[in-house]
């Protein structure tokens, strides 16, 4: 069966949705409230790290003070290692996004953590690895930092991908 509907595509910077319509609170952070961010995610498997880390952006910018918990394979998106073909050069577009990212939110006041258990026992992946500013912690912080942030009252955004 031949096509039977022609559309013509829209020229570049033509708006196709209500970008002004806002249907919630725009909510910012009251003094001293917290958000933790839990990301066990693989790498580059899918966009769900990534987004983890703009929405942590985004907390940091609503005033949040942001603790990330890095454990399992996330441990391995604060590679200070990355690179190709020398570290910290960009393979392909967008292959560093991740680092960045981090850089990005350390520099606005987030505060990141690895997790040493997943880093030595999972991955070999080494502390002088980490990109600087990000801090190795004690697997049994895993269950304290849920707990720390249960007794904060803070925001978590917790997240897994296997």
């Amino acid at each position: 069966m031949p096509k039977t509907i022609t559309t013509e595509l829209p020229a570049e910077g033509e708006v196709l949705y209500n970008v002004e319509e806002k249907l919630f609170e725009d909510i910012k952070a009251k003094e001293g409230e917290k958000a933790f961010v839990f990301i066990h995610s693989v790498p580059f498997e899918g966009s769900v790290a990534l987004v983890n880390l703009l929405t942590s952006t985004r907390l940091v910018r609503k005033g949040f003070d942001v603790s990330i918990i890095l454990y399992g394979p996330a441990v391995l998106l604060a590679s200070g290692t990355r690179g190709y073909p020398s570290v910290g050069k960009e393979g392909f577009p967008g292959n560093l996004a991740i680092n960045n990212q981090l850089k990005t939110l350390m520099n606005e006041g987030a505060k990141i953590y690895a997790c040493r258990f997943a880093m030595g026992a999972l991955y070999g992946f080494r502390e002088d690895d980490l990109i600087e500013g990000v801090t190795a912690f004690n697997p049994l912080d895993v269950l304290d930092s849920a707990l720390t942030a249960w007794r904060a009252g803070a925001f978590q955004l917790n997240t897994w991908t296997v």
